[in-house]
């Protein structure tokens, strides 16, 4: 066998032990072997930008895409992205996995792969903000629209905002930062009667609380810099495919994938469907023509995070449960957005689709508005005040001083981000210590209220 042969270029399918092994050994195992030629036992970093070919019949297989476990050049494949490809794969139970360099570069390729000039993409508006931008401005300058609804789970708004021009359905199994929680079932099998896949951003999930593709997705997409990393050192993204959605059922829908890139080819569809690699060769297609692969070493450091999720995941949805439960009883919180909770509009989905826990990013709202917040954040000690969510540290943020401050109090009520809301993602720590910062965050804010009304009463 060729050196070439140990690490798939076109990474598509999980490791074949995997389908047999539980959760927390897929995390640690899938995917790698001892690497060819020294043996060694952790995946090591293949910095190379290129790849030697056996000879010359060898090089014109890979370009002509009939030897599909080989390497060429590092900005279509390399051998440590594709041990992360098939774990990640292994552990969303798909078909396979494109790694990219951020998030956002897997949501754009993930769309680009099968939307052009012309088409129609319906999202619900819970989804991340970036997401938003990337369809409302940079989708428009390529031609491509885009409609939003608000009711996520609500069937008949999302029949209504298709268009016969429509081909993707985009949602987030939990939505930051009011931890809305997607109807992924009978999401997907509104956007199968319409006859386009769903795509399912499940970075807050994670695999570990919520497969989308055992419910119904057809895609999914990460960023992979939060909580499949956990450190917070580095960003990236992937895209997963499940293989399950017909593109050759309407052809003429879905022109990539089936018109041949050469005279007297076949499209990705005729050749490679059979195999469960059309989509995933059209993503990496374009991976390779605009270039947002991920570095090696990221990948490396990505893996290591990969094989703690679990234990990390149970920790955070642990901690997220005791703080939501503190601030649920707490008199300067008017109200806590946490899918878990009695009176969440999105606690029985949870219950469907998110049987470990509703994750550790989520919301709540103080009285005081946006001066108590301010005045909370500055008291944190033990938080980090950022903007990045899923890291083995606790994070908080007022989204209306910092994210969302170019907004009017309007314009942000319009999208659910009231003057007093704060973010928080949950960590590691211990919980004991966590409450004992926020408690004294609320209590700073709490005295400077009760100081200025005191004030207020004496000059009455």
């Amino acid at each position: 066998m060729s050196t070439h042969d140990a690490s798939p270029q076109h990474q598509t399918t999980a490791t074949p032990g995997g389908a047999n092994w539980h959760f927390d050994t897929m995390q640690t195992h899938a995917g790698a072997s001892p690497a060819a030629g020294h043996g060694a036992h952790v995946t090591p970093i293949v910095a190379s930008a290129g790849f030697t070919f056996d000879n010359v019949d060898h090089a014109a297989s890979i370009f002509s895409m009939d030897t599909l476990n080989s390497f060429a050049y590092a900005r279509a494949g390399n051998p440590t992205n594709a041990v992360v490809e098939q774990r990640l794969a292994a552990l969303e139970g798909g078909a396979g996995a494109v790694l990219t360099a951020s998030g956002q570069a897997a949501t754009v390729l993930a769309l680009l792969s099968i939307v052009r000039s012309g088409d129609h993409v319906v999202a619900s508006s819970q989804i991340y903000g970036g997401t938003v931008g990337l369809l409302n401005d940079r989708f428009a300058e390529l031609g491509i629209s885009v409609s939003y609804v608000d009711e996520q789970n609500d069937g008949d708004a999302w029949r209504r905002a298709a268009r016969p021009e429509t081909r993707a359905f985009i949602a987030e199994s939990i939505s930051n930062p009011l931890c809305t929680v997607l109807d992924t079932r009978l999401v997907a099998d509104v956007a199968h009667e319409i006859g386009v896949p769903l795509i399912v951003d499940n970075t807050l999930a994670t695999p570990y609380l919520s497969r989308p593709l055992e419910h119904g997705a057809d895609i999914v997409v990460h960023s992979t810099t939060k909580f499949l990393a956990g450190h917070g050192a580095v960003i990236g993204g992937a895209v997963i495919d499940g293989a399950t959605f017909d593109f050759g059922r309407e052809p003429e829908k879905w022109p990539a994938l089936h018109t041949p890139s050469s005279p007297g080819e076949a499209g990705l569809w005729e050749r490679f469907s059979p195999l469960r690699l059309a989509y995933l060769l059209r993503v990496r297609a374009l991976l390779r023509d605009y270039g947002p692969s991920a570095s090696p070493f990221n990948a490396f450091l990505l893996l290591l995070g990969i094989e703690t999720l679990s234990l990390r995941m149970r920790q955070h949805v642990a901690n997220a449960r005791e703080v939501v439960a503190f601030l649920s009883e707490h008199p300067l919180v008017a109200a806590v957005h946490y899918a878990e909770l009695p009176d969440s509009a999105w606690r029985a989905a949870a219950a469907t689709y998110l049987p470990n826990g509703a994750g550790s990013v989520f919301s709540f709202e103080l009285h005081g508005g946006i001066e108590a917040g301010k005045r909370f954040i500055a008291a944190l000690k033990l938080f980090s005040h950022i903007a990045n969510i899923g890291d083995v540290r606790s994070l908080a943020i007022q989204p209306a001083s910092t994210t969302h401050s170019p907004l009017t109090e309007s314009e942000r009520a319009s999208v659910g981000i009231p003057a007093g809301l704060i973010r928080l993602s949950i960590g590691i720590e211990d919980a004991r210590d966590l409450l004992a910062d926020l408690s004294a965050a609320l209590d700073a804010a709490h005295t400077d209220t009760i100081a200025r009304d005191t004030r207020k009463e004496a000059h009455a």
